[in-house]
């Protein structure tokens, strides 16, 4: 029987799914976060799906999102999209950390994917963090700062002052110029990379990811290790093909 349980790891209040037989064993373990304005309980489906191959999956509240929701308006929110990022680049050590004191993660077996806004912290994480055996980016970009560059250009075409100066306009830039996965490929180190995006996508731009695949796999001695998996006409919304095919390859690399 899959088992969900609510816990905290450190401060950061999560969903653990995982086969209730083994719960105290270590497994293989996936983290998954959600996209934005969503929450932990929306990636149940994918969670359920990898729980009954055998994995451990945590699902973690970013903040100001489910649990951990301060209920400021969606614009206050939209421009603290990168604060967000930001702190979940510093919770995954935290449950990396969390689960290898309680001696949880087989043989260092552990994966890190999200959707959308999660999608994009994935691969923020690959520059930083050498322990993600795996990686599963779902319509998220690995382009973070060709990506501020077109939320900034969105909200100036709406009439909508900018809440920052030009001064840490480019601070923002800089800082995520340095968790650009795109511009520092080499950090993949040769690791099984998944990427699902439909390309009627009208959030995340359906090339960002496509073309950093297209550049990314000459870079691969394996390139069965780097998969892109486009689906036609699909916009922002993971398709229950794409969870199916994310699992299946989560199960063939980790």
């Amino acid at each position: 029987m899959i088992g969900i349980y609510q816990e905290k790891l450190e401060d950061i209040p999560v969903l653990i799914v995982v086969d209730s037989s083994k719960e105290g064993q270590p497994l293989p373990v996936f983290t998954y976060y959600h996209g934005f304005t969503s929450a932990k309980e929306h990636s149940l489906v994918q969670a359920f799906m990898l729980a009954q191959k055998g994995y451990r999956v945590v699902l973690p509240d970013s903040i100001l999102h489910g649990v951990r929701d301060e209920e400021i308006n969606h614009q206050e929110l939209q421009f603290k999209f990168w604060e967000i990022v930001d702190q979940n680049l510093l919770d995954i050590q935290t449950i990396y950390e969390a689960l290898q004191e309680r001696q949880l993660i087989l043989q260092q077996r552990f994966g890190l994917g999200g959707t959308s806004m999660g999608g994009i912290t994935t691969a923020a994480a690959l520059t930083m963090y050498p322990f993600i055996k795996v990686a599963a980016v779902m319509m998220g970009s690995p382009k973070p700062v060709d990506f501020a560059e077109k939320m900034i250009q969105d909200v100036k075409k709406t009439g909508i002052e900018l809440p920052i100066t030009d001064e840490q306009l480019q601070e923002l830039y800089a800082t995520l110029n340095e968790v650009d996965l795109s511009k520092q490929i080499d950090k993949l180190y040769g690791r099984p990379i998944f990427f699902w995006h439909g390309d009627a996508d009208s959030v995340v731009p359906f090339e960002h990811a496509y073309d950093f695949y297209n550049e990314a796999i000459s870079h691969y001695k394996n390139p069965e290790n780097i998969r892109f998996l486009r689906e036609v006409g699909q916009d922002h919304k993971v398709s229950r093909f794409a969870m199916l095919e994310f699992a299946n390859w989560v199960e063939m690399h980790l």
